[in-house]
């Protein structure tokens, strides 16, 4: 099993809560506060390795979860902070918003890393709202609460190099031959079900091939297996077209080119407009190779390098590593997809909505609202006392005022109804 696409849930950890705590000691006056901080949460980081290939990990673990800030505790201690969770993902996978499909981050080089998550803060002890006016607070804040996210991981292969043909015209044994890969190789269709990476050496050089499944016509609309992984080559620098030239199935050499070159100009013109390389695979069994690539020439218009080799006696196959390699020396890497939104989860403490409900009613949200509640306890007096001081000193009561409300109408915030006074 291959796995190159999949959603998954993740999760930063909450914020541990604050402590309401008092030093107990004579001369401290009442008791003195020390409830300590809780532990800021975990954050989701994904980590680009060079050490995976495919997603296959994610076939059945689908949530991922950061641990959790630990709560505070008295003599000022504060809670232990919660540990990232590091999500391993090949090189080239590409992290999308499940639900807006916006690319997140283009995990492009190896031990790149993307916080896409971070942990939720943890909330503030009393110790922190101490005073001159408020010597002993009996409130604490509550650690930020995270949401969880759906995301969806997609794998587009990154090599220099993407060998592409029909199926059974020898591009797993060339890869085999050329690289350090071992993919499956026998004398029927469709054995390779996935792509395989090769490293290649040039002397104290090195280029990464991909193998990509056989195409055949119709693969942009679906037929066959080649369409799955045609968004693996969209990377690619080269693209090396293996053509059987030994006629033993009875395929037309300059056919063949048109209809694959077709299929990658359906499924995306891009690919139709990289650099080719011509290979004729299967040379062995013929004779009169010169005579055939006139031919090709004059059916395909093709002005391109066309290179005959032979996989089991590795005629030509040293000329066609380095051609591969010094064409490659005049070609740009690829640069990884540009992100417009790099966050997946904005942080909004600032927002303020104030709308009229009714004559008589207003109801005010946003996130400054959610932040600033956060932190209060409003069955406790000093609490709910900080949070109208709040509410005052920032402005907001003069806003509420300004859009209509006059003393005695009902202003609802979240949860919360309380009426205007002067």
């Amino acid at each position: 099993m291959y796995l190159d696409k999949a959603k998954i849930s993740i999760k930063a950890g909450n914020g541990g809560d604050g402590v309401v705590s008092f030093h107990r000691e004579k001369y401290v006056a009442n008791g003195g506060p020390d409830g300590g901080d809780g532990g800021n949460g975990g954050s989701i980081i994904f980590v680009a390795s060079d050490k995976v290939n495919t997603l296959n990990n994610f076939m059945y673990e689908k949530k991922f979860f950061a641990q959790n800030g630990q709560n505070g505790s008295g003599k000022f201690c504060y809670g232990k902070k919660g540990e990232d969770l590091r999500i391993v993902v090949p090189c080239g996978t590409i992290i999308k918003d499940a639900e807006t499909n916006e690319i997140l981050a283009d995990m492009y080089e190896n031990d790149f890393e993307y916080v896409c998550l971070k942990g939720g803060r943890g909330g503030k002890g009393n110790a922190f709202f101490k005073s001159p006016t408020r010597q002993a607070p009996h409130f604490s804040q509550l650690g930020e609460q995270t949401k969880k996210y759906d995301v969806v991981l997609e794998l587009k292969t990154i090599a220099d190099v993407a060998l592409v043909g029909k199926p059974n015209v020898g591009k797993s044994t060339l890869l085999s031959v050329i690289s350090n890969a071992r993919p499956k190789i026998a004398d029927y269709n469709f054995t390779t079900l996935y792509p395989n990476l090769g490293v290649v050496k040039y002397y104290d050089n090195s280029f990464v091939v991909a193998d990509i499944p056989g195409l055949i016509e119709g693969a942009s609309d679906g037929a066959g297996l080649g369409h799955e992984f045609l968004a693996h080559i969209e990377r690619t620098r080269l693209l090396v077209h293996v053509i059987d030239v030994s006629g033993y199935y009875g395929n037309v050499p300059s056919d063949d080119f048109k209809m694959i070159n077709n299929e990658l100009k359906l499924y995306n013109t891009h690919l139709s407009t990289l650099p080719q390389i011509v290979v004729f695979t299967k040379t062995d069994l013929i004779d009169d190779l010169h005579e055939r690539i006139a031919e090709f020439r004059k059916n395909t218009k093709f002005k391109g390098e066309i290179i005959g080799i032979s996989s089991i006696t590795h005629t030509q196959v040293d000329t066609l590593i380095k051609t591969i390699y010094e064409k490659l020396q005049t070609l740009p890497k690829p640069d990884p997809i540009k992100v417009e939104k790099p966050e997946l989860h904005v942080e909004d403490t600032t927002s303020l909505n104030i709308e009229k409900i009714d004559a008589h009613t207003y109801r005010v949200s946003g996130g400054y609202i959610q932040n600033l509640q956060r932190g209060i306890v409003f069955t406790d007096t000093a609490s709910n006392g900080y949070f109208q001081y709040r509410l005052e000193k920032d402005g907001i009561i003069d806003k509420i005022r300004e859009a209509g409300a006059q003393e005695g109408d009902t202003i609802c915030m979240g949860n919360l109804e309380f009426e205007l006074v002067d």
